[in-house]
């Protein structure tokens, strides 16, 4: 851990003016349905939650400036849980035992997610999810604090409250609206002062100044307006430690059937309060060019919300307001959130006794403008375009289960839409990116003037279908409609695959029908290009090995590199047609190597200048697997090849190459080097055994000076032949983008 620094202690500072107020809002909010002076308790559980979570999570969490302290999902899962428990008749005590084992369960959760790396998983909940979840914790909020805001009763909810005006107490409400005033307008005022906190001390003058009018306001027995005194154990006397102890000391008798009420609490709000802390991370990331660990931070949050519940705090996450504060305060590193977590608790020390004058108003006023500030009022905005509106419904059926069934279940409701979305969305694009025939499209291998025209006339046969997206069960019936006619007109088929995202059973069970269906025909069903290297991590090639789609001696076969694909069928074409090749001289395997003249590029020239230039050439063999030379090697030579095969490699990334060229009889290469004199561009390999011709540009020149027609006539040659090759490669290249 680094060292310390000023701005971490001014960060830490103004973060705990920020978090402080809220987090008693929060323990107030959550403790207030349990009657009595339980709300008391719920002030000092907020300060207690501030401080563990401060001091614990930011030092185990490893996250640089961002501030954990209680928050609203803590809120929103325990406040309802605390009043449908007191609803069905449950008493104080034990709802407040139930309570401390929700946030224990939700800890060890949270560490659990951690240790066992969901950390990735969560903060890449799809954001209407996140939005509609927010919005809904949001108006839950909102809907609790009313009543407190009117000064109603404790036993009275939301629309009794609402419908019964004379149970309203007319100072709460003007306390209340003092409050929010303040904290509305305080920033356009201000920012060196934290908004909440102006606004609690407005919030606690209006109230003393009412007791000028009112003197019963002074009274705290009794007094449902203000928090009350802090030191409290069970609700109703005692001292905080021996209260927290007879709690626990309780929970050793919990049985089965009581563990199974709360796991999905604690399910929910360790699931709400990871959201939020790792939501807060990303932000963070953003504004300070860093990199937080998610499965580290969600272990130190757990450790932290662990401590919170063992000394009797509320739980809490990273929060925004205070991270943001801490961050333009000068907030540095992990120590600002244990200052926070430090100041905090001297605070308590301190100022408690003045504690027990706040005003239940003025808290509920903080909470109100809270809750409306998490309402994503952008998401209106998607219901005026057709092409968001369905991302609005999904924020919208979010919003309405988080308010009628509970956030857990919202939050599944709205990753289940947002994976229907996107199956709805990649169903609406094709799978086929482009379709051409193998009378459009060879490889690069040389071929003689009689074997191209057979590839012509025989083109028919061979389709290369180039596949893009996710094959999945929702695009198989797609695919499936593309195959089957292809299939049926087609001896060999090839799927260029570097396109292609994912691919699933479905999608592998559809493939080997049709491969078997090939097999059926004499045909074969090609795989080329298959990625190695998916954004899922997924290896393609391995994944077509493990499932079968293409196996051993079957009618399919798997390519590398499409060229390869090409010439492979092209060969198999040719050698079928074997019978009509008796005038043309097979040349992409002789026995004899070529002399100089029956090289095309020196066709038609007189004898006498072949047999000089024949001295300026060398001749050489190599066994095939040979590397004739490397990319940077200096490339002044030109080879002509007059027997075998050589194959030309470009080195990518790790180990990998792509293969550019294979040079056959009759062809040359090394041309890129030997015109500009500069290092060769590509591998060249020995494909088979090889006997090639070479000139080197210094003879080259030689000849030249010598036999300048001869030398020109032998540099337009190789220029025109080498524009064919860039024409054809351009043609590939644009039929590959169309």
């Amino acid at each position: 851990m680094n060292r310390p620094s000023v701005g971490d202690l001014w960060g830490g500072l103004a973060a705990m003016l920020v978090a402080l107020p809220s987090a008693i809002a929060f323990g107030v909010t959550i403790f207030s349905p349990l009657g009595g002076t339980y709300p008391a308790y719920g002030a000092l559980a907020g300060i207690m939650g501030v401080t563990a979570l401060g001091i614990v999570a930011s030092a185990l969490g490893g996250t640089n400036r961002l501030i954990t302290a209680p928050c609203a999902p803590a809120v929103a899962v325990l406040s309802g849980f605390a009043t449908n428990f007191m609803h069905d008749g449950a008493s104080p005590e034990s709802v407040l035992l139930l309570l401390t084992a929700i946030a224990l369960l939700s800890s060890i959760l949270q560490i659990g997610y951690g240790v066992v790396g969901i950390g990735r998983l969560i903060k890449y909940m799809p954001f209407p999810v996140v939005s509609g979840y927010l919005t809904g914790v949001g108006l839950i909020i909102i809907g609790s604090q009313i009543p407190k805001f009117l000064g109603t009763p404790s036993d009275l909810s939301l629309w009794p409250s609402i419908r019964t005006p004379t149970s309203w107490q007319w100072q709460g409400v003007v306390v209340g609206c003092v409050t929010a005033a303040v904290m509305l307008g305080a920033p356009k005022l201000t920012t060196r002062v934290p908004a909440a906190i102006l606004a609690l001390f407005s919030g606690i003058l209006t109230y003393f100044g009412l007791s000028l009018i009112d003197e019963t306001l002074l009274v705290v027995e009794g007094n449902r307006l203000i928090v009350g005194p802090m030191v409290t154990g069970a609700g109703n006397g005692g001292d905080f430690l021996s209260g927290l102890l007879a709690r626990f000391h309780e929970m050793r008798a919990f049985d089965s059937a009581a563990l199974k009420l709360l796991v999905v609490p604690a399910l929910t709000l360790s699931v709400l309060l990871s959201i939020d802390t790792l939501k807060t991370c990303v932000v963070l990331d953003a504004m300070t060019r860093s990199r937080h660990n998610s499965n580290r931070e969600l272990i130190g949050q757990g450790l932290g919300n662990l401590a919170s519940a063992l000394i009797g705090g509320v739980p809490g996450a990273g929060q925004m307001g205070a991270t943001m504060v801490n961050l333009s305060s000068g907030g540095l590193s992990r120590f600002s959130g244990i200052f926070e977590g430090v100041l905090a608790l001297a605070t308590f020390l301190l100022l408690g006794k003045f504690m027990s004058w706040i005003p239940i108003g003025a808290l509920a006023a903080i909470l109100i403008i809270v809750g409306a500030r998490m309402i994503d009022r952008n998401a209106l905005m998607l219901f005026k375009s057709r092409q968001t509106i369905f991302d609005f419904f999904v924020i919208l059926a979010v919003v309405v289960v988080a308010l009628f069934v509970g956030l857990i279940p919202a939050s599944g409701t709205g990753i289940v839409l947002a994976i229907l979305l996107f199956t709805r969305e990649q169903l609406k694009g094709s799978v086929l990116r482009r379709k051409i025939t193998g009378s459009e499209s060879f490889s690069r291998r040389p071929r003689p003037e009689g074997h191209v025209d057979i590839l012509r006339a025989q083109g028919a046969q061979t389709v290369i279908l180039e596949l893009q997206g996710s094959l999945f069960f929702g695009t198989a019936d797609q695919l499936y409609n593309i195959l089957e006619p292809e299939i049926k007109s087609r001896k060999y088929v090839i799927l260029d695959m570097h396109r292609v995202q994912t691919i699933d059973f479905t999608v592998a069970h559809v493939l080997e029908q049709f491969r078997d269906a090939m097999a059926e025909k004499n045909g074969f069903l090609v795989y080329s290009r298959l990625p190695t290297n998916l954004p899922s991590g997924r290896n393609l090639d391995q994944y077509v090995d493990k499932t079968g789609i293409a196996p051993y001696k079957s009618a399919a076969r798997v390519f590398d590199d499409l060229d390869e694909a090409k010439a492979w069928i092209e060969n198999r074409i040719l050698k079928e047609a074997a019978g009509t090749l008796k005038a043309a001289r097979d040349r992409d395997d002789p026995e004899t190597p070529l002399e100089l003249e029956e090289l095309d590029i020196f066709k038609g020239r007189k004898k006498e200048t072949l047999d000089t230039l024949n001295a300026y050439l060398v001749k050489a063999h190599y066994p095939a697997g040979t590397k004739l030379f490397s990319r940077g090697d200096a490339g002044s030579e030109l080879f002509f090849v007059r027997k075998g095969l050589v194959v030309l490699l470009l080195p990518i990334e790790g180990n990998r190459t792509r293969r550019i060229n294979t040079c056959g009889r009759g062809s040359f290469f090394g041309e890129a080097g030997f015109l500009e004199n500069k290092e060769h561009t590509t591998d060249a390999i020995a494909a088979s055994d090889v006997e090639v011709f070479i000139l080197s540009r210094a003879n080259l020149d030689e000849f030249s000076e010598k036999h300048k027609k001869a030398g020109l006539n032998l540099m337009a040659g190789l220029a025109s032949i080498v524009a064919n090759r860039v024409r054809v490669l351009t043609n590939e290249l644009l039929s590959t983008e169309a």
